[in-house]
């Protein structure tokens, strides 16, 4: 290190702060990274490691003519770390690249903890670094969240995120189930299907009915703060009407049960959790019952009655900032610019949109130390589409958001079918991505 090596200081060591604090290293910058784990805890990790994953083991599709494929390639030239991680730790998922969370981390702990222009700092931040990024997550403690609320000077919103259970593949009835990825992606038969006849699936819908769930005081006040739409807890769709979860996470379709050539009235989806395939993790049934209550309801599903569950289910108060309201377009204090904020903290909502936002703040950061102006992707790109919804959206209306198509500005001339649209619109992106990689990594 040099005397005049610049220097900055990452709050936070998620999927942003780690790809925050990669990207600034890389370009020759001493980074600070402060972490609170294991000193302080909070309700939904389990490790004291880097980048762990705290809901799903599923970054989502790979392919491009999805939303969350696209956004990857994009971050895939962007130089993505955790991505790379993530194809190491890969287990079986049809189209989604789906990882071993203990291999995904402890990579990302070796790589970042261990990169010679980063320290990292085992204590709880309690102030807002300047140069810096801020990148603590939902789950920002209470001490830094009151001076993140004093800086921005609006208040931060919430809502409530649901972890899904894991079961152990030595208790699962696999004579009852069937292995089959949906329309056979990926390699076709990465899942294994529990299949639902009419009337184990009405049972099913009555036993998720009539279970004890965690009052809402037990969880800081449930019933007064929304969840997230796109990660409900199940009994909350089940509440919705008797078919909701058979066209949710229970759909049967693309799934053809080999031993009968047909599709079921309703299918439990169980994705691999680890390389050597010894847990598996309930596809999008997230839950705040009781743990007794989920041993109960989830052992009528074909082939858990004997379940042993690794991991129950939980819920947890996630926080966010009033971006539009708060934020400047490169996501820093609109007084302070070289004090950023990354990941689900300013509402982006998923694991790729959080490390998209961390990488991007550090690039931004390593330009604006090396003299350079910040620099936003264009809004035909997934990430700069996000970037967009993050500065314009309705602040008095304001809420956390996934990639998705309907961020991007149409086509010029409009095809009529979807798939063949997605892939003008994928070409577009990553065609105008390349463009701006090379203008943010310039001088």
């Amino acid at each position: 290190m040099t005397q005049n090596q610049p220097a900055a200081t990452v709050v936070g060591g998620g999927l942003a702060g780690c790809e925050a604090s990669w990207a600034l290293a890389e370009r020759g910058v001493r980074v600070t990274l402060v972490e609170m784990r294991p000193g302080r805890t909070t309700p939904a990790h389990q490790t004291d490691r880097l980048a762990e994953l705290v809901c799903s083991n599923s970054f989502k599709s790979t392919e491009t003519t999805t939303a969350h494929g696209l956004l990857k390639a994009e971050l895939r030239l962007l130089g993505s770390l955790l991505l790379r991680c993530a194809d190491e730790a890969r287990v079986p998922g049809g189209a989604a690249l789906a990882v071993d969370r203990a291999v995904f981390s402890e990579r990302a702990t070796g790589l970042v903890g261990g990169h010679r222009n980063v320290t990292l700092v085992r204590e709880e931040a309690t102030r807002l670094p300047d140069p810096g990024i801020v990148a603590t997550g939902p789950l920002t403690s209470d001490l830094l969240a009151t001076t993140i609320a004093a800086a921005v000077g609006s208040d931060a919103l919430a809502f409530y995120d649901a972890i899904a259970p894991i079961v152990s593949a030595d208790s699962l009835e696999f004579e009852q189930l069937f292995r089959a990825s949906r329309y056979g992606k990926g390699g076709g038969a990465d899942y294994w299907n529990a299949p639902f006849t009419r009337d184990e699936y009405e049972a099913f819908i009555a036993a998720l009915a009539s279970a004890d769930q965690y009052p809402g005081h037990d969880v800081g006040g449930v019933g007064r703060v929304p969840y997230f739409e796109g990660c409900l807890p199940v009994e909350e769709l089940a509440a919705r009407g008797k078919d909701t979860l058979r066209f949710g996470p229970m759909k049967p379709v693309g799934l053809s049960d080999p031993r009968t050539g047909r599709e079921a009235y309703a299918i439990v989806q169980l994705r691999q959790e680890d390389q050597a395939g010894q847990m598996w993790n309930l596809v999008g049934f997230q839950t705040r019952m009781r743990h007794g209550e989920q041993a109960r309801v989830f052992r009528t599903i074909p082939g858990l009655a004997h379940g042993e569950f690794l991991r129950y289910g939980s819920i947890h108060r996630n926080s966010y900032l009033n971006t539009p309201r708060s934020l400047s377009a490169h996501l820093a204090l609109r007084d302070r610019p070289t004090t950023l904020f990354a990941g689900q903290i300013t509402g982006v909502e998923g694991y790729t949109e959080s490390l998209g936002t961390g990488l991007l703040c550090g690039l931004n950061l390593a330009r604006m130390l090396r003299g350079g102006p910040p620099l936003v992707p264009p809004p035909t790109t997934m990430l700069g589409a996000l970037l967009v919804y993050l500065r314009e959206a309705d602040p008095n209306n304001f809420q956390p958001m996934n990639a998705n198509f309907g961020l991007l500005p149409p086509l010029g001339s409009v095809p009529r079918e979807k798939a063949k649209k997605r892939a003008l619109l994928a070409e577009r992106a990553l065609g105008e991505m390349a463009v701006f990689v090379r203008a943010i990594e310039a001088g």
